[in-house]
């Protein structure tokens, strides 16, 4: 995306390790720098370790080796921290985890409300605005049954968006979706991303990742394989390894 301004850099990653208790081995001496207002997406095909990376930066999975700082606190055993990175950091997953039995509007709200202590008419009037934002107000009094694929997943990133996050990740959010809303969803993200939210997304959205990204890292086998700009990786990348995935699926 051109002529985007980039703040200083707000996740720093540096050379994590993440095996699971089945001995397999999930991240590998992995690093790296997101800045502010950038949109980092991974890809690569299953089972690399994208998911893992994006799991293991919000603490819901632990690493084994290196070290993960957000926005200056460092993702240690102190809960302190931990709770602190969970309040800023956002996640939209790709199934929705909304609860069935509370109304969109309720949805977004009881989080609000625990989280940030704001008041149930604070909390209400965020929602509305986010809802309007993602273009689902009509659905706030609704619950999540009624509601089709595409805008439960709608409201998650209203959800998401509602504690204020200084970081918003996506893992894979419009692959559980039928392919008519898939569209919509990305739509909300890309507006995200003009906005100058930063992201960090994994993704099977080839398309999306060549209009959207700023920065693009393959991964393989939890390490990274090759990284840059959209135009130099949809255009002329260099591992051979790379070019063997993106004949796959271009």
């Amino acid at each position: 995306m051109s002529a985007k301004q980039f703040g200083d850099d707000i996740i720093h990653v540096d050379r994590i390790g993440k095996t699971f208790s089945n001995g397999v081995v999930a991240l590998k001496n992995f690093s790296t720098d997101i800045r502010r207002s950038e949109v980092v997406v991974l890809i690569g095909p299953s089972g690399s370790g994208k998911s893992t990376f994006l799991r293991c930066l919000n603490g819901l999975e632990e690493i084994d080796s290196g070290s993960i700082t957000i926005d200056g606190i460092p993702l240690d055993d102190d809960k302190k921290n931990r709770l602190e990175i969970r309040r800023e950091v956002g996640m939209v997953f790709q199934h929705f985890n909304l609860f069935p039995h509370l109304t969109v509007l309720r949805n977004i709200t009881i989080a609000q409300m625990l989280v940030r202590k704001r008041s149930r008419r604070e909390a209400e009037e965020e929602a509305m605005h986010l809802l309007n934002k993602v273009n689902i107000a009509d659905k706030a009094a609704s619950f999540p049954s009624q509601l089709s694929g595409g805008q439960q997943q709608r409201v998650a990133i209203a959800r998401a968006l509602a504690l204020n996050p200084k970081v918003m990740m996506f893992d894979e959010a419009t692959s559980a979706l039928d392919p008519e809303m898939i569209g919509e969803v990305l739509e909300v993200m890309k507006n995200l991303a003009v906005e100058g939210m930063t992201m960090v997304v994994v993704t099977h959205e080839m398309g999306f990742a060549k209009e959207v990204s700023d920065w693009v890292i393959f991964m393989e086998d939890g390490m990274k394989v090759e990284e840059g700009t959209a135009d130099h990786f949809f255009t002329s990348p260099k591992e051979d390894r790379t070019k063997l995935f993106l004949s796959q699926i271009l």
